[in-house]
Order: C-alpha cells, then sequence, then structure tokens
C-alpha cells in the first residue's frame, strides 16, 4: 500500500496530520473545528481510561457524571473563570423552538455546576473530603483547531474534589499531578517535566496551577495534563460550607485536575516515524498482529492452523490474525506498520517446518526468529522491551534537547530551533513573560519541582531570580 506519509523533516505539521489521517486514528467532521474519533483512535482513548480510571480508584476517587448545560449565571459567579472562558463558550439560547429563560453555556470545564452542586451534598466535615472524577465531553470554541491536539469538542477526564483545609488540597493537588507523571512516563513512554505554571499561566480561577510538560520531536513543548488548587475561590462563589469539628463554618477548600485527548497527539509526536504510527504496547488496541504467509490454498490452511494452534491460550484480545487473502503479505506488512502495531509475528511454510516463527518489532524494524515453545512469555516480554525502549529513546531525546541559557540574544537566536531552555526569568513580572510571548513566540512552561538552587539575573530584566524556570515554544 502507498502510505503517502509526508516526512517529518520536510513539513512537521503535515507529517502528523498524515499520521492521525493515514493511520485511521481519526477524521475531520462536518462541524468544523471538531474531529471524529475512528476506532483505532478510539481504541487508545479506551485503554487511556481504562488505565488512568484504575490510577484514581487507587488513590481513593469515585466516578460520577454532571451535566453538559450550564446556566451562564453560574460562570458569572467567580470572576477569574469566568474572564479566562467566556471567549471560549458556545452558549445555548433556544430549546423546544422557544427562547430559553437563562442561557445555557455547553460546559468548558464543570467546576462551576459541581460546586452548585456540592452546595447540597456538603454540611459537616463528616462529609470530607469528597473525591470525584467524571469522563466526559467539554465544548471550546477554539479559533485554530488541530487533530486530537486542539479541537472545539474534545473528550478528557475532569477531578473535582473537596477538602477541609488548604493543606488537604494542596496534597490532593500535588498526588494527581504525579498520578498523571507516573501515567505519562510508564503508560505513554513519555518523560515529562513536572512543575508550577506562573501567576499568568495558571487555570483560570485558581490559586495555583501544576503541570506536566513533554518535549514533541520538533522541539515543540506540550502541556499533558493540569492539576489545580482552587483555593476557598468556588467556595466562596457557591456558598459551599461545612461545620468543622470546632462547630465552626468553614469554605471548603477545592481543586480540578485533567487529561484529554491530546494525550493521543503526544503519544504520536513522540514515537511515531516516517513509517507511519507507533503505539507503546500498553495502550496498543491490537498488541500483535499475525500474518501468514503462503503461496497456495494448501499452504494457507498449513499456516492458517499453525497460528491457530500456537494461539490457542492466548487472549484474543491481545492478537489478530490476518488471514485475509485479498491482500498480498507486503501489503499487510505496510498496513500494520502505518497502524502502529508494536509487534507483528510473521508464518510462513518453512516456519512451520522449522517449528518457528519471525517477530517484526515496530520500534526498531528488528527480525526475531524464535522458536515456538514459551511463545506466549517470549512475545510478553519483547513487547515489555518495546515499551521501555521507547521511553528511553524519548528520555534521551529529551535530555538532547535540553539547554542551560544564561543570555536573552543568545535564546532569541536558539528558540526556532526547538527544545527546553533552563533560564533566568523573572516569572512574578507579567510583563517580562508578554515581552517573551510577543518577541519569541514562546512561554515559560514551568517552574520545575526537581529545580535545582541557584542564583542568577533575570535574562531580560536582570533582576535577581533563585532559580530557573523551563521556557520553550508550544503547542
Amino acid at each position: 500500500m502507498s502510505k503517502g506519509i509526508t516526512k517529518r523533516s520536510e513539513d512537521y505539521s503535515q507529517w502528523y496530520i498524515d499520521i492521525v489521517l493515514k493511520a485511521e486514528l481519526a477524521d475531520y467532521s462536518p462541524v468544523k473545528g471538531c474531529m471524529v474519533i475512528r476506532p483505532n483512535g478510539y481504541g487508545i482513548w479506551e485503554n487511556i481510561q481504562k488505565n488512568l480510571d484504575r490510577m484514581f480508584k487507587e488513590t481513593g476517587h469515585v466516578n460520577a457524571y454532571f451535566p453538559l448545560l450550564i446556566p451562564e449565571s453560574f460562570l458569572k459567579k467567580e470572576a477569574e473563570h469566568v474572564e479566562g472562558f467566556a471567549p471560549e463558550c458556545a452558549v445555548v439560547t433556544h430549546g423546544g423552538g422557544k427562547p430559553l429563560e437563562e442561557p445555557l453555556v455547553i460546559r468548558p470545564t464543570s467546576e462551576t455546576i459541581i460546586w452548585a452542586t456540592y452546595k447540597d451534598w456538603i454540611s459537616s466535615y463528616r462529609d470530607l473530603p469528597l473525591l470525584i472524577n467524571q469522563w466526559a465531553n467539554v465544548c471550546r470554541w477554539e479559533m485554530r483547531t488541530r487533530l486530537f491536539l486542539r479541537t472545539t469538542e474534545f473528550l478528557w477526564q475532569e477531578g473535582h474534589t473537596a477538602h477541609a483545609s488548604y493543606e488537604e488540597a494542596e496534597e490532593e493537588t500535588l498526588r494527581m499531578i504525579r498520578v498523571y507523571q507516573r501515567f505519562a512516563e510508564d503508560y505513554l513512554a513519555m518523560p515529562v517535566i513536572v512543575g508550577r505554571k506562573t501567576e499568568s499561566e495558571k487555570f483560570a480561577g485558581a490559586v495555583h496551577t501544576y503541570c506536566i510538560e513533554a518535549l514533541m520531536q520538533d522541539g515543540k513543548s506540550l502541556q499533558a495534563g493540569t492539576s489545580h488548587n482552587l483555593g476557598q475561590n468556588f467556595a466562596k462563589a457557591f456558598d459551599v460550607k461545612f461545620q468543622d469539628k470546632d462547630k465552626e463554618l468553614k469554605y471548603v477548600y477545592a481543586t480540578s485536575w485533567g487529561v484529554s485527548t491530546r494525550l493521543i497527539g503526544g503519544m504520536i509526536m513522540t514515537h511515531s516515524d516516517d513509517q507511519g504510527l507507533v503505539i507503546p504496547p500498553k495502550l496498543a488496541p491490537l498488541p500483535v498482529v499475525i500474518v501468514p504467509i503462503w503461496r497456495s490454498d494448501e499452504e494457507q490452511q498449513k499456516v492458517s492452523e499453525f497460528a491457530r494452534n500456537i494461539t490457542r491460550d492466548w487472549d484474543p484480545l491481545f492478537y489478530k490474525i490476518d488471514d485475509r487473502d485479498q491482500y498480498k503479505p507486503g501489503y499487510k506488512f505496510n498496513e500494520w506498520e502505518l497502524k502502529g502495531v508494536p509487534l507483528r509475528i510473521e508464518i510462513g511454510p518453512r516456519d512451520i517446518q522449522n517449528q518457528q516463527v519471525v517477530l517484526v518489532r515496530r520500534d526498531t524494524a528488528e527480525k526475531i526468529t524464535l522458536g515456538i515453545d514459551n511463545l506466549k512469555e517470549q512475545v510478553q516480554n519483547t513487547l515489555v522491551d518495546i515499551q521501555n525502549n521507547l521511553f528511553k529513546k524519548a528520555k534521551e531525546r529529551t535530555e538532547a534537547n535540553t539547554f542551560t541559557v544564561d543570555s536573552y540574544d543568545e535564546y532569541k537566536e536558539r528558540i526556532e530551533k526547538g527544545g527546553f531552555f533552563r533560564v533566568f526569568l523573572d516569572h512574578t513580572n507579567p510583563e517580562v513573560e508578554q515581552r517573551l510571548k510577543e518577541e519569541t513566540k514562546s512561554t515559560i512552561r514551568c517552574i520545575p519541582f526537581e529545580a535545582p538552587e541557584e542564583e542568577g539575573p533575570c535574562m531580560i530584566t536582570g533582576k535577581p531570580c533563585k532559580y530557573r524556570v523551563i521556557a520553550g515554544q508550544a503547542y
């Protein structure tokens, strides 16, 4: 099959779109800015959802569901929140053929309607903490969209928790950003930097925001997940109080945190190549494909039966035998390589004679001949090695493209080539961030947790700084 994929070196943006479309992950929708997620793409999202959901529940969270439509007045109750989201809101003004008494906003995020509900659920310290997550869709009216990375409607999860103290809320906020870090690195095989957003970049209505930032192959940063300490802002806006152990009424402390289908875009740009999609085995809807090879009807029967026999005790969701007779083996090899299946197994008549199979790794294209004894275990071990190798390669690339720069002139010269930049910048000064954005199209991505203590002058103003931040251009 003709792959028709633009090379990364020629046009990275088009390469990304080609991968999404040719690997049948998503397609454009008749509604501008929205996407249709195809089965190959939705299978990845299902695995993201399944594994993250387990991690949430292991930390004490439960799932619920809240309405898609939010009264417009709810958004106006928290000033920073409405200011931050108003330009992105889609508003319903008519229903049932009649004007609505109050316009309804299609949720851009659910803090307001959830906290209006929590007011009825929380009255005592015994009701806390309240640890709830929802899997949902949201709508943000984006002007410039790109499949998976930024669409008007997208799928995500959003956690919303309530606590008796600031310290408990802060502990929750940090716990969840670390959950995201573990998921990104253990499942997506995508190394990330964990840190705090600046005041200018934090979530609208938050006291502060933590994030994970990943570096894509083109040197741009991708914000892959966020966790927000909301303080008492939403509790005060919706009058959510509880009676504490000291019999006093107090406002609740809140957090929210979320990741979305943007993670699929991050996975594509972290691992894929000019041959097509590369999926980490832990998230692959189809980890293994078996391609029987034959030249006659008799050989077809023999290799197909051999394939069925060696997979008799395998999980049917773990593999697929591609015995379509309308396509030649070369076509199938190309198709599964393009779609990112981590491991291909080839079986021909000679392999039957030798009681062996040939494994082909998607990450390295290496061919490995194995006997059929303990084949399932050997296949599983190979998938583990592929997962580890993808993370190792991405980690090495991130480290090789992380630079320490002290001069603003040098920064301006190098920023267009991409990378993470460890720099001294006065992140408390909004004018510094605005100038950085205007002159270099870059931002402070985060104030990293693991930053070593070191002092130096802000490369724009000269003001003393106590530590370096991570800056770069981003999606």
